[in-house]
């Protein structure tokens, strides 16, 4: 799938927004600049997020609940995390139950959310992203997204 822009990406956001339910993972992987946050920022507004939603790369994560949200969602950046027990600390195996993940650099934890709906972006030639997705079982019928 070709994003032509940020706005494509953040459009690709709002839809998944409307197919997303408490227990999901999306990996969102790329070299910075991709749009991984693009992607975020789409799916947490369409989520009624009313203010932008900062990168979470210092903060590695940020959580957003109701009302702020119309699901709880933790927004998470591994970009920093150095050690794979760093993971552990963060809380998320247990906010997953009722919480959407939205992780961005998934590679810095390789195969810890093999279930995940995991997009990859990429530099187009043409200036825009490419978008490949592996789908796991638990997303057949909402992916991809009409």
């Amino acid at each position: 799938m070709l994003l032509v822009d940020a706005a494509a990406s953040e459009q690709l956001g709002v839809g998944l927004a409307g197919v997303v339910q408490a227990g999901d993972v999306i990996t969102l992987s790329g070299p910075l600049g991709a749009g991984k946050t693009s992607i975020a920022r789409g799916l947490l507004a369409a989520l009624g997020l009313e203010d932008e939603a900062p990168s979470p790369t210092f903060a590695i994560v940020q959580p957003y609940a109701p009302p702020e949200t119309r699901l709880p969602v933790m927004h998470v950046d591994l970009y920093r995390i150095e050690r794979i027990d760093e993971l552990d600390e963060l809380g998320l195996d247990e906010a997953r139950g009722d919480s959407v993940l939205l992780i961005e650099w998934p590679e810095r934890a390789p195969g810890r959310w093999s279930d995940a709906l995991a997009l990859t972006l990429d530099f187009a030639p043409d200036g825009g992203r490419r978008l490949t997705a592996t789908v796991p079982t638990a997303w057949e019928g909402r992916w991809p997204l009409t």
